[in-house]
């Protein structure tokens, strides 16, 4: 297997990441039931691939715990890197008040408690959230973060120029390819007025 590092990060990832979910319950119609996903993780680990790679969204939360489980059946969390991605706030999430922040939250547990894991090593901001202030977003990253729930944080789906100009507590990795290529470029520096991040 040949490996990476993810980014800017410390991560060292396998050049082939994995996903998994209920096919009878999300957007993708490919994908297979939980006793198939573990034989392929399982093959998978064997062979070195150690980047799985999920989100709460999909398959209705069956990927997060297909993954979680398996991974905790066949490999420690230290030998293996662990992606989730969460989605902006809903419509009905803005209505009831629930500011960027307490959205963040509410995504990171439900995907550990998918997962079955205390933290994440790489929490992605999957889409673009034009309903929430950016420092919402970039607050609760940081939160999480500083919580022990996640390792490295990045963006997908998305160009980095959203960002040129935000305040970032915590220093993304990098940004993901659209199309689902895990290849990243490094991630720059940014800043806000004469403060470097």
């Amino acid at each position: 297997m040949k490996y990476r590092k993810f980014g800017s990060s410390d991560l060292n990832v396998s050049k082939i990441c994995m996903g998994f979910g209920d096919a009878a319950k999300g957007q993708h119609t490919w994908t297979l039931d939980e006793e198939h996903s573990r034989e392929i993780i399982r093959r998978g680990l064997e062979l070195g691939v150690n980047f799985y790679d999920t989100a709460i969204a999909y398959q209705s939360g069956t990927s997060e715990q297909y993954v979680g489980r398996a991974l905790r059946d066949y490999a420690k969390h230290d030998e293996v890197v662990v992606a989730t991605k969460f989605l902006p706030r809903t419509s009905a999430d803005i209505e009831a008040g629930v500011s960027g922040q307490q959205h963040i939250e509410r995504m990171i547990d439900k995907s550990l408690q998918n997962l079955g894991m205390d933290y994440v090593d790489l929490y992605i901001y999957h889409m673009w959230d034009f309903a929430t202030p950016l420092y919402e977003i970039m607050d609760g990253l940081n939160r999480i973060v500083k919580a022990g729930k996640a390792a490295e944080l990045t963006l997908s789906n998305e160009e980095i120029s959203y960002l040129e100009e935000a305040y970032i507590p915590h220093k993304l990795v990098g940004v993901m390819a659209e199309n689902n290529e895990k290849l990243l470029r490094a991630a720059p520096t940014w800043s806000i007025g004469k403060h470097a991040l």
